[in-house]
């Protein structure tokens, strides 16, 4: 019996299950570069556009969200790759992303009019240790998320999130480097004692509001006594944990600052049986409080019928025209079963 294109879709999709599985829950399997990037080079990118719904290119309203173009990128770099945080400067042009192999990706993002068509002037670079030499150990490598804290993402000063050897470091950076870090900011207990895949996969800095200059840190599965997912705030007006209700057994693996104070979280759920599944959540401002448990409002639920893969970093931005434009890029783990994506969306 023939299949639709949607359902043909899907069965292809499951003929890649298994092995996607692996690179998604088995990160010792995963082919990342043996050796760091000895410093900064450019690197020629090549770019196929992307719907969200493939049987559809015209249909660009999903949940509470407008599509505004995506993009599937390739380069021959072995370093090329694992991208799990984002950050974009004021204008959305600008590019930012770490991967979790140490390494980091600056590039231009090209527009036609509002909609993303390309990604061009593409660097990649070490990120630096403390003894200012690309990182080499692989359990200081695994860089999850981003939030600037000055500058822009071409000159500045951002935190850093790390899993596996948790930690958060501060890192002055330049056109042509990332770090030596140059500060540290002290994990609470129950961070201190996660696994080595329970890591602080999402950092975003509050920007305005009660809780201005807040960082906020989230596991991607530290889990309360009632199964809720666990965070802190820290610094700002009113430090301390917040925990989001877990819903539909997801984890979190991005974070980003709105212009008004809140919040958006990126999540992800993989099983055997339905693939991988993507989820956007926004947390109010006024959400955002020390013994608080959010749910938070779902902007978008997406499986792997749609164009998603392993949606990992989120950044945000203000569009000239006054709309906050969502970017998101996925993390490929190094696998040609998987691949690097980036996509946007505008929130009303």
């Amino acid at each position: 019996m023939a299949l639709n294109s949607r359902k043909a879709t899907a069965a292809l999709a499951a003929g890649f299950l298994s092995i996607t599985v692996l690179h998604l829950s088995a990160p010792t399997l995963v082919a990342k570069p043996s050796t760091p990037l000895s410093g900064p080079m450019a690197e020629r990118v090549s770019v196929v556009p992307i719907t969200f719904d493939r049987d559809d290119a015209s249909k660009t309203k999903f949940g509470k969200l407008t599509f505004r173009g995506g993009l599937n990128i390739f380069a021959r770099s072995v370093h090329f790759g694992g991208y799990s945080a984002i950050a974009l400067d004021r204008s959305g042009t600008a590019l930012l992303a770490l991967s979790d192999a140490g390494s980091w990706m600056r590039a231009t993002l090209d527009y036609d009019g509002r909609w993303l068509k390309g990604l061009s002037d593409v660097t990649l670079g070490p990120i630096l240790g403390k003894d200012g030499k690309p990182v080499r150990s692989e359990s200081r490598q695994d860089a999850e998320g981003i939030a600037l804290l000055a500058g822009d993402t071409r000159n500045g000063n951002a935190l850093v999130s790390f899993e596996r050897d948790h930690r958060i470091m501060r890192y002055p950076f330049t056109p042509e480097r990332f770090g030596p870090p140059d500060g540290m900011i002290p994990l609470p207990k129950a961070g201190r004692a996660m696994g080595d895949n329970q890591g602080l996969e999402a950092l975003a800095v509050i920007r305005s509001g009660r809780m201005k200059d807040t960082v906020v840190a989230f596991s991607e599965r530290l889990k309360d006594r009632n199964g809720n997912l666990i965070g802190w705030l820290i610094g700002g007006p009113a430090p301390g944990a917040i925990t989001v209700r877990r819903l539909g057994g997801f984890d979190i693996t991005g974070a980003a600052g709105l212009p008004d104070g809140g919040l958006l979280l990126l999540e992800r759920r993989f099983r055997y049986s339905e693939g991988v599944k993507m989820r956007i959540r926004r947390i109010k401002a006024t959400d955002l409080r020390r013994g608080r448990l959010v749910t938070g409002d779902v902007l978008i639920e997406a499986t792997d019928i749609l164009n998603i893969d392993n949606m990992e970093g989120i950044a945000v931005h203000r569009a000239p025209d006054g709309e906050n434009v969502i970017t998101l890029v996925s993390d490929d783990n190094f696998s040609g079963f998987q691949r690097s994506l980036i996509m946007q969306f505008t929130l009303p």
